[in-house]
């Protein structure tokens, strides 16, 4: 008996370690790419870009990513989470810290690219780790913690990153936050040996389908909402600094708290989300009426964002964008754990990875819509109104295609 709750303690902490390194993952994933839009002003002095040519650079970014994702499934599914995802995180500290040592341009740009292509494992990788590692019952509640982890990556970023690149210069920001990465790293390692999958021990070693992939309505489903909402979610990660400064006319450092308390927010949601499913199950809900219900409470909230363009101050508007976030992180988390219960835990890489690839080919899109809108003078106003209606489309699309949502592990 003793033996037996020995090793149930020992799996409890392994599982809820996993969760720990998955979120602190995330959030210097989220740190990093946050990095440089914080210290766009000096970076756009040092190599004289514009909003265009910011924009394309964005969009360029959002574009290696979709590109890496084509693997990231097939390296997920077939060589496992824990080596994985721990190579990526190397790869991209190191791509991170070369930023500070470009000469040129050139060298500048390729090193941001490096370093989004191997950032594009992160949600494939934590969805997947969720789905082996979790029962049904922790998955939501992982999902939702670290989901929040983007959100407050993007709050330690202008609370840190502006002061730290005042002092020491915007090189600096980069080779710390790089190294960073390779500290977590070493507990990756340390701390994952011992996870067992959840039911099948050979789950890992499963060879993904790539095709089966294809022709399942969930990869379908999964891939349109995310279109649809990460677009948006890219957006607001991207300029919202700027529209700080466009709109309202903050300088780099006023517009630190209001930046941290739209993201503050959204951190929120992404845990809310955590905590809303289990509970529409446990009022007896099926899988299917809790997931959509919680989904359209979602979209519901994020329908007024479009009086942040009126709000009378800055704060106000980033109270409004933030409810926003929030309702981004919980819809963003509810999609995550759709994924897990409903599709084969040895092809969820995949399917994630074909998701986040339209995710990242709409930001491409809007990167690109933004600075054009920002260029021609047409400002953020068609974003927003855009961004009200998107998520009840994802949702719509969501019970087109798959009416009923089954768990695999269901009851």
């Amino acid at each position: 008996m003793g033996g037996a709750n020995h090793t149930e303690a020992s799996l409890i902490r392994s599982r809820n370690l996993l969760i720990g390194l998955l979120f602190f993952g995330t959030i210097i994933n989220y740190v990093d790419r946050q990095v440089l839009s914080l210290l766009k002003p000096s970076i756009e002095a040092e190599y004289g870009w514009g909003d265009a040519e910011f924009a394309h650079f964005a969009s360029m970014s959002q574009l290696a990513a979709a590109s890496a994702l084509i693997f990231v499934g097939y390296l997920l599914d077939r060589f496992g989470v824990r080596r994985a995802y721990g190579t990526a995180v190397g790869l991209w500290s190191l791509a991170g810290i070369a930023h500070a040592f470009a000469a040129t341009v050139t060298q500048f740009v390729s090193a941001r690219v490096a370093l989004v292509a191997a950032e594009a494992i992160n949600t494939p990788a934590a969805v997947k780790a969720a789905a082996v590692f979790l029962p049904l019952k922790q998955r939501s509640m992982a999902m939702g913690i670290v989901n929040s982890a983007p959100n407050l990556g993007n709050i330690i970023a202008p609370l840190t990153v502006i002061p730290f690149a005042a002092m020491f210069g915007w090189h600096a920001a980069f080779i710390v936050t790089g190294l960073i990465g390779f500290v977590w790293l070493a507990f990756w390692i340390g701390g994952t040996r011992r996870l067992q999958p959840v039911a099948d021990t050979l789950v890992e070693a499963a060879k993904p389908s790539f095709g089966e992939a294809l022709k399942d309505k969930v990869t379908w489903a999964i891939a349109g909402a995310k279109a649809l909402t990460d677009m948006f979610w890219w957006f607001f990660t991207f300029w919202l600094p700027d529209l700080f400064v466009k709109v309202f006319g903050l300088s780099q450092q006023e517009l630190i708290g209001p930046t941290a308390l739209a993201f503050t927010l959204a951190a929120v949601g992404a845990l809310s989300a955590g905590v809303v499913f289990p509970r529409l199950l446990a009022r007896g809900m099926s899988v299917n009426r809790s997931r959509k219900t919680a989904l359209l409470m979602y979209a519901l909230i994020i329908v007024p964002i479009p009086l942040a363009l009126t709000a009378n101050s800055p704060w106000t508007a980033a109270a409004i964008i933030g409810m926003a976030l929030f309702a981004h992180q919980g819809f963003s988390t509810n999609i995550f754990g759709f994924a897990a219960d409903a599709v084969p835990t040895s092809r969820v890489g995949t399917v994630m990875a074909i998701g986040a690839i339209a995710g990242n080919l709409a930001g491409f899109g809007i990167q690109e819509a933004t600075g054009w809108l920002l260029t021609n003078g047409h400002g953020y106003t068609p974003l927003f109104y855009g961004a009200a209606v998107s998520y009840l489309l994802a949702l719509g699309v969501i019970h087109f295609l798959v009416p009923r949502i089954v768990a695999h592990d269901e009851g």
